[in-house]
């Protein structure tokens, strides 16, 4: 909760305190970035959103009528629309990468190539549903969701080394079914 030292300071910011903008950038910084970080899920965006939101309070501080006892509600509105901005710029890019890899897509369509490899994902998924379930659980973790074998681990709670041993055993398993259709 800002108090009237916090006024204070909002006022000697606007008329251009580099030293009362710090001490409310360091007051509120945690709080936006926590804003921020909801919002984006993501913790360079958000790191990058937040450092935004502040150069936007700094430039928009000496037109401020602070209406509250709080900043952090207008430090809190920056941040939405900066990260809204953000997620629209993620967005643009999502879809120029998609165009992107749609031009570089063959104009012809192998049809030979998709039997095999409709053959060949046939054939994991036969597998994997004979694994023990455990052995589903790190395939699925490891495999399918890029885990690191200590994440695994912890996340099955069992240790590093079964999860390093058992991969290289379903992995063995996977080749010899792969191998089978090639």
């Amino acid at each position: 909760m800002v108090d009237v030292s916090d006024r204070m300071l909002v006022a000697q910011a606007a008329a251009g305190s580099e030293h009362a903008f710090r001490a409310l950038y360091a007051a509120y910084v945690k709080p936006v970035y926590w804003i921020a970080h909801r919002l984006l899920q993501d913790t360079s965006d958000a790191e990058d959103v937040t450092q935004e939101t502040f150069v936007v309070a700094w430039r928009k501080l000496p037109s401020l009528e602070l209406a509250s006892d709080s900043l952090l509600p207008w430090l809190s509105t920056i941040c939405r629309f900066q990260a809204a901005n953000r997620m629209r710029a993620r967005r643009r890019d999502r879809e120029h990468t998609g165009a992107v890899a749609d031009e570089n897509l063959p104009d012809t369509i192998n049809v030979e190539q998709q039997i095999i490899d409709a053959e060949v994902a046939e054939r994991i998924l036969r597998e994997v549903e004979g694994l023990s379930p455990l052995d589903r659980e790190i395939f699925v973790l490891c495999a399918s969701g890029g885990y690191a074998y200590q994440a695994a681990a912890d996340e099955l709670g069992v240790p590093h080394g079964v999860v390093r041993n058992r991969l290289s055993r379903i992995r063995t398993r996977m080749r010899s079914a792969i191998g089978e259709t090639t």
